[in-house]
């Protein structure tokens, strides 16, 4: 084969620190669309982005030779750069240090994009924590609940 080929679709959660509600809808718009930027710098394409005050989900498609750990290490520290040059209130503002990452087949992403724009009224039924536990679950990840959250 004379080229490398690949759909790596994820869909990544990573949350404030301590699940601070950090993230306000004013705030939301402008944040998403930077790390929209970051992702495409990496070269990766975000397809939709989302969440509520104190979580964030991207669907992505990522890129063979890079690995989930960089790109998230690079959102992470780019965006935490700019929230606190652009909004003086978030100078205390960090991300957790984790993230979970699941793999999507290109038949779910609808139903990812779906769940993704949901968030908000998703969270007036579930809270983050049994959110987080249910998808790695329904994921078979392995996991000891008392390390999933700082």
């Amino acid at each position: 084969m004379s080229g490398t080929y690949s759909q790596l679709l994820l869909h990544v959660v990573f949350s404030t620190k301590a699940r601070t509600p950090w993230i306000s809808d004013d705030i939301a718009e402008r944040l998403y669309r930077y790390i929209g930027g970051i992702v495409r710098a990496e070269k990766g394409v975000l397809y939709d982005i989302g969440g509520i005050e104190d979580h964030v989900h991207m669907y992505l498609r990522w890129r063979p030779d890079g690995s989930i750990s960089d790109l998230m290490r690079t959102v992470k520290a780019r965006s935490s750069k700019w929230l606190h040059a652009e909004f003086a209130a978030l100078h205390d503002f960090a991300w957790q240090e984790g993230y979970s990452a699941f793999t999507v087949s290109k038949s779910q992403e609808d139903a990812v994009k779906k769940y993704i724009a949901g968030q908000a009224e998703h969270h007036k039924r579930e809270d983050f924590k049994s959110e987080l536990l249910r998808i790695l679950r329904a994921h078979g990840v392995e996991f000891d609940e008392k390390y999933v959250f700082d």
